[in-house]
């Protein structure tokens, strides 16, 4: 099922069994921020970024670096060398992605995210060191910014994808097959939204974050609450600003959150994470988040 009633999609849902796959992934792989600064194509469309006076390259490797260091005690972190000329490369997450026995190739909306697609040492990792078969979506002409675009509850087997200029239907389709989903719930993010995963974590398959003012519609974002409630954040504007819902389970423990995020926080949905047996765990990143994306952007998963 890959749809818009959000009756249909939610009796299906809370009939769903959590037999679809793992939790969380094996491991993780990131990208290093070489060559970090502005990409102009990408902030015509992401209004998190920064003006170009505020990157700090160097600040930036420091605390990407620190980020694999710290998740590597959840999960096996991998870095691949980043690009100068793909200054964006630093959220792989959008370009490569993994489910079972496949991984799958983006098709990114800007060119300067096309060039990432390319890469022949990502593909070759995927395709021959860990043996996957590929399913290449770059070549195609519909937007599909995978789990940039296409939040995933990974033991149910079930998406959740916003659209808007990152993501097409006609994508999230390619998606929703490309992954093998049991059902995708398709809705509308609200205007000066780029990215779902800014606005939804599915955490672990048992909690949920999410920030009704990156919806169009505030039902889709209230129904996503139901769902998982009583784990469910529903953060305020003050959440939603510090990246609060681009956070990412990298096991059953722990949800990991940049720095600002965590402190953003409120005492009281910081409680409502633990009651889902997940403590929070924060690195600071305020010079990558400059680029428009917090730490789950900068994660890639290996399932």
């Amino acid at each position: 099922m890959i749809t818009r009633d959000l009756a249909g999609f939610f009796e299906l849902a809370h009939n769903t069994p959590t037999d679809f796959g793992p939790a969380t992934a094996r491991a993780a792989f990131l990208v290093a921020p070489d060559g970090f600064r502005l990409a102009e194509q990408s902030a015509q469309d992401n209004a998190y970024m920064a003006a170009a006076g505020a990157f700090d390259a160097a600040r930036a490797s420091m605390q990407h670096r620190e980020l694999q260091r710290a998740i590597a005690t959840a999960v096996p972190a991998i870095c691949f060398a980043g690009n100068p000329q793909t200054p964006d490369a630093v959220f792989p997450n959008n370009v490569f992605g993994t489910a079972r026995g496949r991984y799958i190739v983006g098709r990114m909306r800007h060119e300067v995210r096309q060039r990432e697609a390319a890469r022949a040492d990502m593909r070759d990792f995927f395709r021959d060191v860990l043996g996957r078969q590929e399913i290449d979506l770059s070549t195609q002409p519909h937007a599909c910014e995978l789990t940039g675009a296409l939040v995933i509850d990974r033991v149910r087997g079930l998406g959740f994808c916003g659209l808007s200029e990152r993501c097409d239907e006609a994508g999230a389709r390619l998606m929703h097959e490309a992954f093998g989903l049991r059902a995708t719930l398709l809705f509308d993010l609200a205007a000066g939204e780029y990215h779902t995963n800014v606005v939804l974590a599915v955490l672990a398959g048992r909690a949920v974050v999410v920030c009704p003012n990156g919806f169009a519609d505030a039902a889709v974002a209230a129904a996503i609450a139901a769902l998982y409630a009583p784990h469910a954040v529903v953060c305020d504007a003050a959440e939603h600003a510090a990246f609060v819902g681009n956070c990412i389970a990298l096991s059953g423990e722990g949800v990991w959150m940049s720095a600002q995020a965590a402190t953003a926080l409120t005492p009281a949905h910081r409680e409502v994470l633990a009651q889902a047996g997940l403590r929070v765990e924060s690195v600071a990143l305020d010079a990558i988040e400059a680029a428009g994306g917090s730490l789950r952007c900068c994660i890639g998963e290996i399932y």
